[in-house]
């Protein structure tokens, strides 16, 4: 019976977050801070601890992501202001054809996913998306669906994206499985969503576009930076941190050299040079000055600073559940259940994104929920992480982030963006979990 009082709790607590920010339009900050103050009451927490357990979950969030989510918009700025993004989206048109296009914008949106803070990337590549369209005279929403949902995979799949970083810390994840079997759940999810849905939603072709977003060039051909340096700059976190982890496995951990790829293939460091990278490359090199490279880097953070503290804000409910043994309660509940642990983790993060609206924070609060499921069931950690990064990615409500900034973007109706936005959101979790089960036969 108390298992089922504290899960009675806990989503009593998710459906109060829900009404705060659908109904009464409370800042997000706010309803996470009241709602993990409810859920730790509920569930007996003495009242002088509680404090305490909220600055430990603001802080863990916060001390973990802020540098990576920061380093994110400012390489997405710098790219977009230096052109390398238009570099890489008239590449794709000439390499790719008309015929291909789709695919190769698949990987495009996932680059720039796993590069860059969704929303950052989204941006970035809604411009080059209607270039592209025009160029080769295709609807630009049969083209937009593949780029977004390579952003959406990229984004939530693997680091040094928060949620993914916050996943592989709390299941203490190998970062070289993440990436090997990250890629293995992204290639079919991002295949039958980009590729599948376009041909079979009808009317795209008569969605129409904002007058604001028809194409604008950054300048000449002879201005863009190449394309090598373009798709080098968002490749380089996730190389550093593949090589990092390669080199441990020969080497061991506890080498110098082991502890030097430590350092290097960790996400904060790893985005930093990238972003380093990106100063020099696409902005000093190419004649910016300190004084213009300043006011560049102030503009992307103040743009992400609200998603940073609503992020690090969902780590209090996470760290409630926690510190209560609701996490505890939960697994045990669902180890009854005669369904695979990785369906009952997609569900429990799918259940918290639908109703909160955040997919970062989705995915940092089922962890805390579903990571003893992993020691009591013997589940690859990977596999657990990539089951609940697929459900903080699914379908979701009009009070979403996410389906906001795509409906207001393009400036089209409700029903069109649940066709669209929401039906790309559904086919790549519910294909990415598919692919997880499959992989979990094979892999312990």
């Amino acid at each position: 019976m108390e298992i089922y009082l504290s899960l009675f709790w806990v989503l009593l607590g998710i459906g109060i977050l829900m009404v705060l920010n659908l109904k009464y339009k409370l800042h997000n900050l706010l309803s996470l801070i009241m709602v993990g103050i409810f859920v730790a009451f509920m569930e007996g927490m003495s009242i002088e601890k509680i404090v305490s357990v909220i600055q430990a979950g603001l802080g863990s969030i916060l001390g973990h992501l802020a540098l990576i989510i920061i380093f994110g918009a400012v390489i997405g700025r710098i790219m977009t202001d230096s052109g390398a993004s238009q570099k890489i989206a008239d590449t794709v048109i000439a390499r790719c054809g008309k015929r291909y296009l789709p695919i190769g914008l698949m990987f495009i949106g996932m680059i720039f996913g796993i590069a860059m803070f969704y929303e950052v990337a989204f941006l970035i590549a809604v411009p080059l998306i209607i270039n592209i369209a025009k160029k080769a005279n295709i609807p630009y929403m049969k083209l937009v669906i593949p780029t977004v949902i390579g952003a959406t995979v990229g984004h939530s799949l693997f680091p040094p994206q928060p949620g993914p970083v916050a996943l592989v810390s709390a299941f203490g994840v190998d970062m070289t499985q993440m990436y090997i079997f990250g890629f293995i759940v992204a290639v079919p999810a991002i295949a039958v969503g980009g590729l599948l849905l376009p041909k079979i939603l009808p009317g795209l072709e008569h969605l129409p576009l904002r007058e604001s977003l028809e194409p604008k060039e950054i300048g000449t051909k002879k201005d863009l930076p190449s394309f090598g340096i373009s798709i080098l700059i968002p490749l380089i976190p996730a190389i550093l941190m593949i090589t990092a982890s390669v080199v441990k496995m020969s080497v061991g951990e506890k080498t110098d050299l082991g502890k030097i790829c430590n350092f290097i293939g960790s996400a904060e460091i790893s985005m930093l040079l990238a972003t380093l990278a990106a100063m020099y490359l696409l902005g000093y090199r190419r004649g910016m000055n300190n004084e213009q490279m300043g006011r560049m880097m102030n503009q992307s953070i103040a743009s992400i600073s609200d998603v940073l503290i609503v992020i690090s804000a969902g780590g209090i409910l996470k760290q409630v559940i926690i510190d209560t043994g609701v996490g505890d309660k939960i697994s045990e509940l669902a180890g009854q259940l005669p369904v695979s642990p990785l369906i009952i983790a997609w569900l429990i993060t799918a259940i918290i994104r639908i109703l909160t609206g955040q997919g970062a924070v989705a995915a940092i609060t089922a962890a805390g929920i579903v990571a003893p499921m992993i020691a009591t069931n013997n589940i690859n950690p990977a596999l657990m992480a990539l089951a609940v990064a697929c459900g903080s990615n699914t379908m979701t409500m009009m009070y979403d982030g996410g389906f906001l900034l795509f409906k207001e973007t393009f400036g089209i109706s409700m029903k069109d963006t649940f066709k669209t936005w929401g039906g790309l959101e559904l086919a790549n979790s519910v294909v990415g979990l598919s692919v997880v089960l499959i992989l979990s036969l094979f892999i312990h």
